[in-house]
């Protein structure tokens, strides 16, 4: 971080005493990457590298910020407006925030190569905690040889109520963008998926210079390189009412260890209408007698597949080091 960045981080920078400096501006966080962080100007000028104010740093792509500028290109993070929502990751040692104020969070998954089952599960157990609408997306479907065990491994989702979209985003690139857009538009949503995928094919497939925006924010963002490992939103084409896409890296690294056992239950829909038939009030449903959730999976109504991926997820926030 050069000099006047790292006075900006740490408030001991003093803006000029004009009214440009001083006026206190309104944005949206548009990208991070550690410390840095990108703000667009509701007034639609250039996006400027603002800092937080302190050591602790609370800012998530998707905020509302109040700044002030302390050069042409720079500024300070002063508040963060309320947020609907705000999306962790987690290990056992700490969580990081990275996205707000989402309504949708699209689970991007391909025929080929093997997509993880645990990951999904993962991605909809946040997506429930959070209030989002979960969806999705099954790319590369012209691969007919591997497409049916693709479906049939994502029918059970289809039977919890789960939107699952079917796309061939290059054989098909204009058919997968109506798609997509039927469903994305309007809406704030986070791309979550892992390599091999097909996320990054999606988000230029939408967003027609996503790749020269990228670019841009590496480099506003003083990373030295182009980089995939900052989280950043980008606007869908249309106007202001035409929603954005959050793309963040670190699939893999997609823990919910921060969330709570009660949450958790409630994050599997196929547990909530069995919740209060358990003989016990305060029941974990792992091992109890009387569990309806432990009847359901024997008896077939709950797959065992989810059932054992809420186990792992208890036994990981009971790993917690407070």
């Amino acid at each position: 971080m050069n000099r006047r960045a790292s006075k900006a981080a740490g408030g001991a920078a003093q803006p000029a005493q004009n009214s440009t400096t001083n006026a206190t501006l309104h944005g949206v966080v548009i990208a991070a990457h550690g410390r840095h962080y990108l703000v667009a100007p509701d007034d639609g000028g250039v996006p400027l590298q603002c800092f937080p104010r302190g050591k602790k740093s609370e800012v998530a792509v998707g905020d509302r910020v109040d700044y002030q500028s302390t050069s042409a290109d720079q500024g300070v993070i002063v508040a963060i407006g309320e947020r609907h929502n705000l999306l962790y990751r987690s290990d056992q040692y700490k969580s990081k925030l990275f996205a707000a104020n989402l309504d949708q969070l699209l689970i991007v998954l391909a025929t080929e190569p093997h997509f993880s089952e645990d990951l999904l599960g993962r991605a909809l157990v946040a997506a429930e905690a959070n209030g989002l609408k979960p969806i999705i997306l099954l790319n590369k479907i012209d691969l007919e040889a591997v497409l049916p065990l693709a479906r049939q491994r994502l029918e059970r989702y289809r039977e919890l109520g789960y939107t699952v979209l079917e796309v061939s985003e290059k054989k098909q690139p204009e058919e997968a963008r109506a798609i997509l857009m039927a469903h994305l538009g309007g809406h704030q949503t986070i791309l979550l998926g892992q390599s091999g995928m097909g996320k990054s094919t999606l988000v230029n497939l939408l967003i027609p210079d996503a790749e020269a925006a990228t670019r841009e924010i590496s480099t506003a963002l003083n990373s030295g390189r182009h980089t995939t490992t900052f989280t950043r939103l980008y606007k869908l084409p249309g106007g202001n009412d035409a929603g954005a896409l959050i793309d963040s890296p670190g699939f893999q690294e997609f823990g919910l260890y921060h969330l709570t056992e009660g949450t958790l239950e409630r994050a599997f829909p196929e547990f909530r209408p069995l919740l209060a038939h358990c003989r016990f009030y305060n029941c974990h449903h792992l091992h109890e007698p009387g569990c309806a959730v432990l009847e359901a999976v024997e008896d077939g109504r709950i797959a065992e597949v989810r059932h054992a991926l809420y186990a792992q997820l208890v036994h990981e926030i009971s790993q917690v080091v407070r």
